[in-house]
């Protein structure tokens, strides 16, 4: 499901609100876990799961086209961990 699907989903599903103001909704949601994140924080959806930052250091890797050593810098990468229920429905449990 992609980002406007969900947006359709969520105005057909409540026909009581605008389809633009689902939008700014979700549009809301998501740049507050994003702006969360980029601060380091974590954020957990109760059911669903835990969005968090991961660091990855500094190392050496290779270029797998000619094998030449190259210097990856260290960088900060999204993780998402899923909650119970989730994880659960996902297992048919």
């Amino acid at each position: 499901m992609i980002r406007s699907e969900l947006i359709q989903k969520i105005a057909d599903e409540n026909p009581h609100l605008y389809q633009r103001d689902v939008e700014r909704i979700v549009n809301t949601i998501f740049d507050e876990i994003t702006d969360a994140m980029s601060d380091g924080d974590r954020v957990e959806l109760r059911g669903f799961g835990a969005f968090s930052v991961k660091k990855r250091d500094a190392r050496t890797g290779r270029n797998p086209r000619t094998g030449e050593s190259v210097e990856v810098e260290e960088k900060h990468v999204p993780f998402f961990k899923t909650g119970k229920l989730l994880r659960d429905r996902l297992n048919g449990k």
